[in-house]
């Protein structure tokens, strides 16, 4: 029986596996928005948000919590001067994660993990300047 066991190996050693959630976490709150495996998100995504809880809480010892954690002083700053503001009246459930399908070298499930608040927005097109127009007329 699995009593009292939480989490996935994913395949790694667990230093190897500690680095790599603090890799995916780091870049989680720099970016708001990352592409990875289904397993991956579902064991970032606890993480990360009590990175952001933290960051609600805004005192010093909560500082250092997270810098023991994320060690990107940039990414830091961000936890404690934007995001914990702006998820301030949240009681928790700060990200979403949405399946994107199966990678196609080797089929595993991807997610995109995102912060809830900044869903993706279609960039719009610049129109086109006709270079053959402008260069008939100026002929």
């Amino acid at each position: 029986m699995r009593h009292q066991v939480k989490g996935r190996k994913l395949r790694r050693p667990t230093a190897h596996r500690l680095a790599l959630l603090r890799n995916l976490v780091t870049s989680f709150l720099e970016k708001e928005r990352i592409r990875t495996t289904l397993a991956k998100a579902k064991e970032t995504r606890p993480l990360a948000e009590k990175m952001i809880t933290l960051g609600k809480k805004g005192t010093l010892h909560a500082r250092r919590q997270v810098i023991a954690f994320v060690r990107k002083e940039a990414v830091v700053t961000k936890v404690f001067d934007d995001l914990g503001p702006r998820f301030g009246q949240r009681p928790g459930g700060y990200s979403r994660i949405v399946k994107l399908g199966r990678r196609v070298g080797d089929g595993a499930h991807l997610a995109m993990l995102e912060l809830v608040g900044s869903e993706f927005k279609k960039k719009e097109k610049k129109k086109k300047k006709d270079k053959d127009k402008s260069a008939k007329k100026s002929k």
